[in-house]
């Protein structure tokens, strides 16, 4: 593993969208099940992404090319713990810089940020069949909470 990646963790912008599409879609070749397909949809979320906690949406660089997103929300009311948590809506970064620290990085970044605005819980949804990344939220600390249609719902204590 290599954490010594130059990379930068900015908060996301309007002017990013592009670059959020295009990360997408890179980042979701093998996991189309879980994916939203077109351009604009991918946009529209992007949107929908910014206006629901646009301090908690983040993105990683190197050199100003765009190679991972964490979208945090922590004016999420979880209907399951009746309460507002940090839901991670979205986190994805490209095949390429997998198994570098990356995720960890945004993840890290993400958590800091609900933690930081009193979210005690964190709470987000991950592809039933996508066992690389629930065991990268295990060895992160979450746990399982449930299951809904093609979603496992997994949690994290904050403290």
């Amino acid at each position: 593993m290599k954490n010594d990646l130059p990379v930068n963790i900015r908060r996301v912008r309007k002017e990013d969208v592009e670059k959020f599409v295009n990360t997408y879609k890179d980042s979701y070749r093998g996991l189309e099940r879980y994916a939203y397909k077109s351009r604009r949809i991918v946009k529209g979320y992007f949107k929908w992404l910014f206006r629901r906690d646009p301090e908690g949406f983040m993105v990683a660089e190197i050199d100003e090319k765009a190679i991972g997103f964490v979208a945090c929300d922590t004016n999420w009311l979880s209907v399951f713990e009746l309460k507002k948590v940090g839901e991670i809506h979205e986190i994805f970064v490209l095949p390429e810089f997998r198994g570098m620290g990356v995720a960890s990085k945004l993840l890290s970044s993400a958590l800091c940020y609900a933690r930081g605005r009193g979210r005690d819980l964190a709470e987000l949804w991950v592809g039933e069949t996508n066992e690389l990344a629930m065991k990268f939220y295990e060895f992160k600390g979450f746990r399982l909470a449930g299951k809904v249609w093609k979603w496992v719902r997994m949690v994290k204590e904050l403290k």
